[in-house]
C-alpha cells in the first residue's frame, strides 16, 4: 500500500554519488552540457520526419500514413528497449553504455543518409528505438551523479531543454537543409552532431557504475503500485494526443493553411520556440504543484489541436495555435518524468525506465493511430481526434494528480 506521504516540493532524487564518481573543477557542467547535446541529437533525429515528411514520401513513393511508420516504429522499439537493455545491462557502467548508444544512432543516422530504399530507412528507425529506450532510461536520472544538490534542478532543466531545442533548432534547421540539398543531408548532418556528441561525452563523463541494480523485480513492485499506475495511464493519453497529431502537422500546413517551405520552417521554428519556453517554465514547478501545471498543459495542448482546422487556415491563426501547442507541449515531459519520480523516489532508474517505456509506446500508438486516420479522412481530423484524447488526459490529471504518493520502498 502506498505511504501517507504527499509529493513535497522538492523532486526525489537518488543517494549522493561518490566523490570518484562526479566530475572535478567544473567537470560537473560540462557532463550535463554533454548528456544535454546526446539528448538533442536522439530527439532531433527522432522526430526529423514530422519536418522532412512530405518529400521522403516522395522520394520513396509512399503516403503520408506509410512515411509515419518513421515515427511508430522507433517508440515501439523504445518502449521494449527501454526494460530489457535497462535490466540486461543493469551493472555495466552508465558512462560506457552511453557512450556506446550514440555510436549506433550515428550509424542509424548514416543508414538514412544512404537509404536505397525505405525499408532501410525503417532498419534505422528500428536501430534508434533502441538508442532511445536505453539512453533516456539511464541517463534521465543523471543529473544528482554529474552535479552537487544545489545545482541539480537546474541541470534537469538543462538537460529536459534539448528536447523542445530539438524542434526549435533540429527540426527547422532540417527542413532548411532538406530544401536546399535534400533530405538525406539533414540526416547526415545529425550523424556528424552526434559524433560530436559522443567526443564530449568522452571527455567530460567520469565512470559512472550503477548506484543500484535495476532488476525486473524493481519494475514489478513500481508497476504494482497505484501512482505508477496512474501515471502510465495519464502519459497513454497525452503522449499520443501529441504524436497522433503532430506527426501530421506539415501535410495540414501545406494542404489547409497553404503554406509554403519558409512558411511551414518558421511555423515549426515558432512552435519549438514556444516548447523551450514551456519547458523552462514547468522545469522550476511540476515537481511542487503537478497537477495544476500538468492540467494547465493538458488543456492548452487539446485546445490549440481542436481549434487549429477552425482557425490555423491562414498563417497567423496557425502561427498563433502553434505556439500556444509548443508551450502546452513543452511542460509533458519534465512533468510525466516527474509524475513517476514523485511515486517512487527510491527507484529513480527504474522510475525513468517506466517512464521512457510508457512515453515511447504512447509516442508509437499515437503516430500509428494518426497515420491510419490521416490516410482515410485528412489532417484536420487527426487534430481534432488529437484534441478531444487531450481532453481526456487533461480530465484524469485533475483528478487523480493528488493522489500521486511515494511507493514504499522494497
Amino acid at each position: 500500500m502506498p505511504t501517507g506521504t504527499t509529493l513535497s516540493s522538492t523532486q526525489p532524487t537518488p543517494k549522493p554519488p561518490t566523490p570518484k564518481s562526479r566530475p572535478r573543477n567544473g567537470g560537473g557542467t560540462l557532463a550535463v552540457l554533454a548528456v544535454t547535446t546526446g539528448v538533442f541529437s536522439i530527439v532531433t533525429t527522432e522526430i526529423l520526419p514530422i519536418g522532412l515528411l512530405t518529400p521522403i514520401g516522395a522520394t520513396f513513393r509512399i503516403s503520408d500514413g506509410t512515411a509515419g511508420l518513421m515515427m511508430t516504429l522507433p517508440g515501439i522499439v523504445a518502449a521494449v528497449a527501454a526494460p530489457v537493455v535497462t535490466v540486461a545491462t543493469r551493472r555495466a557502467d552508465r558512462r560506457t553504455m552511453l557512450c556506446a548508444l550514440l555510436l549506433v544512432l550515428t550509424l542509424a543516422d548514416l543508414l538514412s543518409a544512404l537509404a536505397p530504399a525505405y525499408w532501410a530507412v525503417l532498419t534505422a528507425r528500428v536501430a534508434l528505438g533502441l538508442v532511445i529506450g536505453a539512453f533516456w532510461s539511464i541517463g534521465s536520472g543523471l543529473a544528482p551523479r554529474l552535479v552537487p544538490e544545489h545545482r541539480q534542478a537546474r541541470a534537469n532543466t538543462l538537460i529536459f531543454s534539448a528536447v523542445p531545442l530539438g524542434s526549435v533548432l533540429g527540426v527547422p534547421a532540417g527542413v532548411i537543409l532538406g530544401s536546399v540539398a535534400g533530405w538525406r543531408a539533414a540526416f547526415l548532418a545529425m550523424a556528424a552532431l552526434t559524433v560530436l556528441a559522443l567526443a564530449a561525452l568522452l571527455r567530460s563523463l567520469p565512470p559512472l557504475p550503477p548506484l543500484t541494480a535495476t532488476g525486473l523485480g524493481v519494475l514489478r513492485g513500481l508497476l504494482a503500485g497505484r501512482g505508477t499506475r496512474t501515471g502510465i495511464a495519464v502519459t497513454f493519453l497525452i503522449v499520443p494526443a501529441h504524436f497522433g497529431s503532430y506527426t501530421y502537422v506539415t501535410p495540414f500546413l501545406t494542404g489547409t493553411t497553404h503554406a509554403g517551405p519558409g512558411l511551414v520552417t518558421a511555423l515549426l521554428l515558432g512552435y519549438g520556440a514556444a516548447g523551450l519556453l514551456g519547458n523552462v517554465l514547468a522545469g522550476g514547478r511540476a515537481a511542487g504543484a503537478l497537477r495544476p501545471v500538468f492540467g494547465t498543459a493538458a488543456v492548452l495542448l487539446a485546445a490549440a489541436a481542436l481549434l487549429l482546422p477552425l482557425l490555423g487556415t491562414g498563417g497567423p491563426g496557425a502561427a498563433v495555435l502553434l505556439a500556444l501547442w509548443g508551450v502546452a507541449y513543452g511542460a509533458v515531459p519534465v512533468c510525466s518524468l516527474s509524475w513517476f519520480l514523485a511515486a517512487a523516489p527510491h527507484a529513480p532508474e527504474g522510475a525513468g525506465v517506466v517512464f521512457t517505456s510508457a512515453f515511447q509506446a504512447g509516442f508509437s500508438i499515437g503516430a500509428l493511430t494518426g497515420g491510419l486516420v490521416v490516410d482515410h479522412s485528412s489532417p484536420a481530423t487527426v487534430m481534432l481526434l488529437g484534441g478531444a484524447v487531450a481532453l481526456l488526459a487533461a480530465a484524469t490529471v485533475w483528478r487523480y494528480g493528488h493522489r500521486v504518493r511515494p511507493e514504499p520502498t522494497p
